[in-house]
């Protein structure tokens, strides 16, 4: 490995890391000796992403959207592991429908976990990092964020949110030695898209047929961006959006 991409005794933080591309993402770290922590809801699969990647992950059930308990669920984990090394703010979740049906309490259920659980961790993690003097922070954004998408206006919605804020903590903290970055993954193989694509094939099809590359993504091309950030490799580069889509944002 080159002497500027070792990553001994790194400590990242990955939520929703037990499947799809944070799971991709945890492999990655965990492959080139970075220990890495999943945040995520589902035990079960958290469990399984454990066996899956042996010592060097460790998993922790929890619910982001308690934002009161996040400053605990921080000082626990340096209580345990001493400091925090990366944050990927991977996690999120999607609502396809209508833009007239939306609900208020929809709307918010996205945008809380989407952008508030987001900002909440970050800031405790920020708090830790600060006193390193040092530290990566790569949030996850999305193509819905690069141009308009029908049926997804809340993610549209939070997922613009993070861009911005992805600038605005670049800004207030690369002094400080904190980085702070975003992938926008575009269309990626994983069960879920695949399921969506499979049953639409129109969709699949308008999908293809703009992305310059004809193909989808897949997790480990998102993983391979996030750990690039998350290096020395990436020492000079702060506040940007990072489109890993096969050139679908500016297909035509």
């Amino acid at each position: 490995m080159n002497e500027y991409l070792t990553s001994e005794s790194k400590i990242a933080i990955v939520t929703g890391g037990a499947s799809g591309l944070g799971y991709a993402i945890v492999e990655k770290f965990v492959q080139n000796n970075i220990r890495t922590i999943i945040i995520g809801r589902d035990e079960e699969k958290l469990k399984k992403a454990k066996n899956a990647f042996g010592e060097l992950c460790s998993c922790i059930s929890f619910d982001l959207n308690k934002l009161e308990q996040i400053p605990n669920l921080v000082n626990d984990i340096v209580k345990e592991y001493g400091k925090i090394d990366i944050l990927v703010n991977n996690a999120g979740i999607n609502m396809k429908k209508p833009f007239t049906e939306v609900t208020d309490d929809e709307f918010q259920r996205i945008i809380l976990t989407n952008v508030n659980a987001v900002f909440s961790l970050s800031r405790e993690v920020v708090n830790v990092m600060l006193p390193q003097q040092q530290g990566s922070i790569i949030n996850i954004s999305s193509m819905a964020s690069q141009y308009g998408l029908p049926k997804v206006i809340a993610y549209t919605a939070s997922k613009s949110a993070i861009e911005g804020m992805t600038r605005a903590m670049a800004v207030d903290l690369s002094p400080e030695g904190i980085r702070v970055n975003c992938v926008a993954p575009g269309f990626i193989a994983t069960d879920m898209s695949a399921k969506a694509l499979n049953n639409d094939p129109e969709r699949k099809n308008k999908v293809l047929s703009r992305t310059p590359m004809g193909k989808l993504g897949v997790p480990a091309d998102v993983a391979e961006a996030v750990y690039f950030y998350a290096t020395d490799a990436a020492k000079y580069v702060t506040g940007t959006v990072l489109p890993v889509d096969g050139g679908n944002s500016i297909g035509f």
